[in-house]
């Protein structure tokens, strides 16, 4: 359908204001790329009134939609995982403009994806991955099974982008596959999950027996952003901790990490006198056992002992 688009995109590639324009086709078996159109024209401006905006048009059978993002909206779906899709248009979408080109270079640099941007992404990864094993385990010891097996496949779907992620690659709308390559063990805990003939509450309990391991071992390198962050000054409370402008991102799990942190002894906690009797300020620190190696050496002793 270029050849039909190319108005709509040459009109718009003669404006300073853009910086390239990729063409996304729908694929046989990958339809849900383009979200059942069969075109999209992806463009990305510096600066617009409207972080998105999107028009959608009609050529005889065929449809197509127009995608405008600005560069800080785009940049912030490739910080925080928001938009699954943008990551394999890039990728994979067609250069039909390219200003000094911007869009190869923004492809050069997804591929090296710098150790900073991994470090806020991981953290930001495991701090969903902690929410949903939480959560996951409460359902579970109140045998609300059907419950808890939704968040530990949640929960698993974290993990397998954390894994991608700490090898310096991009997470893929098809992660599994991704994932089926890089870490061998994770997929097979998928696998497991969802394949297994074993009754529901016995699958959920070996997940959350394996999983509890593959989080506890990714702790520390997991934690290095906030803890890094932690680093400009002794002492944090939870509200200073919530506003940093590099922190505001985990959002409401920035707590159930800060906590399971705080158990692990990698944070601690002081406290501090209020006016109110046996009451206490609390404050947030980095632990001196940070540096310390964890032991890991129950691997998967549970999944072993299930096998024989």
């Amino acid at each position: 359908m270029e050849h039909i688009l190319r108005p709509i995109y040459q009109e718009r590639a003669s404006d300073l204001n853009t910086q390239g324009v990729l063409l996304i086709e729908k694929l046989e078996k990958s339809f849900h790329i383009t979200d059942t159109f069969d075109a999209v024209l992806l463009m990305i401006v510096k600066e617009s009134n409207q972080p998105i905006f999107i028009k959608h048009y009609q050529y005889k059978d065929k449809k197509a939609a127009l995608h405008i993002v600005t560069e800080s909206q785009l940049r912030e779906w490739l910080l925080l995982g928001s938009n699954r899709k943008i990551v394999d248009w890039l990728f994979n979408g067609k250069i039909l403009f390219d200003r000094n080109e911007y869009l190869e270079k923004l492809k050069m640099e997804l591929r090296d994806f710098p150790f900073y941007g991994r470090k806020i992404k991981m953290g930001m990864e495991f701090s969903k991955l902690i929410r949903r094993y939480t959560d996951g385990k409460a359902f579970y010891e109140k045998k609300q099974y059907l419950d808890a097996y939704n968040h530990i496949i949640h929960s698993l779907h974290h993990l397998a982008r954390l894994a991608v992620i700490e090898q310096g690659f991009q997470p893929e709308i098809t992660v599994w596959s991704q994932v089926k390559q890089i870490d061998p063990e994770i997929y097979k805990l998928y696998e497991e999950l969802v394949k297994s003939e074993e009754a529901l509450d016995k699958r959920i309990e070996l997940l959350f027996i394996a999983s509890e391991f593959l989080i506890n071992s990714r702790a520390k390198t997991c934690s290095e952003h906030i803890v890094g962050i932690m680093k400009e000054k002794e002492e944090w409370t939870f509200q200073e901790l919530q506003e940093h402008e590099l922190l505001n991102h985990y959002g409401v799990d920035l707590g159930v990490l800060l906590e399971y942190l705080i158990e692990r002894g990698l944070i601690n906690t002081i406290l501090a006198e209020t006016k109110g009797p046996s009451l206490f300020h609390r404050y947030y620190t980095i632990s001196k056992n940070f540096n310390k190696s964890i032991d890991h050496s129950k691997l998967y002793w549970y999944i072993i002992k299930r096998r024989c």
